[in-house]
Parts: structure tokens; sequence; C-alpha cells
């Protein structure tokens, strides 16, 4: 119902071990900044005890019309907080 999209501004990526195709990997995510139309996350993929990748990724939204940021939307970024 909403024009609203999420694009990708940066990223951040640090491998620590490696992951086979078939290894099952449990990801943790964090929010670590919320902003008006912006927020970043932590991200960690373990394989068990393994860290594998740690990393953030920053996220923007904008209005899919014309790809402008636009603020998010006080009902998605409330259970974010």
């Amino acid at each position: 119902e909403r024009a609203l999209g999420f694009v990708v501004t940066q990223t951040e990526v640090r491998y620590r071990a490696p992951a086979r195709l078939d290894d099952t990997l449990e990801v943790t995510v964090e929010p670590t900044r919320l902003g008006p139309a912006s927020l970043t996350v932590a991200q960690a993929a373990w394989r068990g005890g393994t860290l594998c990748a740690e990393g953030t990724i920053r996220v923007g939204s904008v209005d899919l019309a014309t790809y402008r940021p636009v603020p998010i939307p006080p009902d998605l970024l409330e259970p974010l907080r």
C-alpha cells in the first residue's frame, strides 16, 4: 500500500572462517543506528560456535516513484527500538 522501499547505501563485511554451501548457519541481526530515513544493522553468521562472517549494512528509506529519501514510518521503526 505504501510506495516505500529500502536501498542499501553502505556495507562492510569481515570474513572470519569458511562456510560451505550445505552448512547450516545461524545469522543474527541487531539494529545499531536508527535515523529518520535510514538504519544500520550489525549481522553475524555462525556455524555452530564458529563465527564465519560479521559486518554492517546501512539502508535508506526511499519513495519508490522518485527514489528520494523519505522518513521511515513510525510503525516500521518502533519494533526495532
